[in-house]
């Protein structure tokens, strides 16, 4: 996987060693497998949160892992032209490039360790599709599209977007250096990601090297999900299996451990997962299609107001995917 990367992780700063005596590790609650399934023209994806309880998501409402997958020359596909509003949408790209462009202006081209971070908010058209170029030679596809919601008070704000290079992760190492922890987003053992949220939460992907573990101190009134890029491990200190393609929820606790099998797969070198929590918004959620709104009337004015052209109009000009 080339998202960003260190040739000497014991170099970066160290995530210290938590205190046994002092740290409430948390318990593996629930371990699912996601199911798969197709988006927007036809790409295949794993849906990450399929199956499990949605107060235990609060405040994420979808994830989607997109592929890996590799393409053959014709295959990459993408998405038309769609509105949103009441969330934002963040898309991590692992390996090959996704072109963005939306009705605020926002856009451009993100590729291995870039994130793009769109907020809706009250509303906005977009539009994700691959290059040219990789439409007509394939590739190899990966990447994560998550939503997460905004509270009430904030689900009308103005639409926004970040486009986050790879190389602006906060990069941290295990103790030991036997994991590599990129921050994308929010606070991390006291180092900050790049990327700006509505909602407090925290957003990373780790890289654990065949039979080493990592613990990372995490907010107590944070919710704790990993999920598996790839590889094999365990979860929590009572190592619960953990696969590619599953999720594992986690209980109450200071800190959450994740360890990698020392021995994996053929296809991967490492156990690669998705570290993600936030603060629980705790309101009521409807969600219909590409809206999340708090009851079913402002559904309803959302689809109103997309088909009255209030949530933009597609832009005359396309943005060129590879400049």
């Amino acid at each position: 996987m080339p998202a960003v990367t260190a040739a000497d992780p014991l170099a970066l700063p160290r995530i210290e060693a938590v205190d046994p005596l002092t740290t409430r590790l948390r318990p593996v609650v629930s371990v699912s497998t996601a199911p798969r399934g197709f988006e927007g023209d036809g790409f295949p994806v794993h849906r990450a949160f399929g199956g499990v309880d949605t107060r235990l998501l609060d405040p994420f409402v979808h994830m989607d892992q997109m592929g890996e997958v590799a393409y053959a020359p014709g295959e990459p596909k993408g998405t038309s032209w769609h509105p949103h509003r009441g969330f934002e949408t963040v898309t991590y790209m692992i390996d090959g490039e996704m072109a963005h462009q939306d009705s605020n202006g926002g856009g451009g081209l993100i590729t291995n360790g870039d994130t793009q971070w769109m907020t809706a908010g009250a509303g906005i058209l977009h539009i994700e599709t691959p290059p040219e170029h990789l439409v007509v030679s394939g590739g190899l596809f990966h990447g994560v599209q998550l939503w997460v919601n905004l509270p009430r008070s904030q689900k009308l704000v103005q639409p926004r977007y970040q486009d986050i290079r790879g190389g602006a992760v906060a990069l941290l190492s295990s103790a030991d250096g036997g994991a590599l922890v990129r921050v994308i987003a929010g606070e991390l053992a006291g180092h900050a990601g790049p990327g700006s949220t509505h909602t407090p939460i925290t957003l990373a992907h780790v890289t654990v090297t065949p039979g080493a573990s990592v613990t990372l101190p995490w907010r107590p009134d944070f919710n704790a999900l990993v999920y598996a890029l790839a590889g094999d491990g365990t979860a929590g200190a009572e190592q619960v299996p953990l696969h590619s393609g599953q999720l594992a929820v986690f209980g109450a606790g200071d800190a959450i451990t994740v360890a990698a099998d020392a021995r994996q797969d053929g296809r991967h070198e490492a156990l690669e997962v998705f570290v993600l929590g936030g603060l629980p918004i705790r309101e009521p959620v409807v969600q219909y299609g590409p809206f999340v709104m708090n009851t079913k009337a402002e559904i309803v004015q959302a689809f109103e107001d997309y088909q009255a052209g209030r949530l933009g109009s597609v832009p005359a000009q396309r943005i060129e995917a590879g400049a």
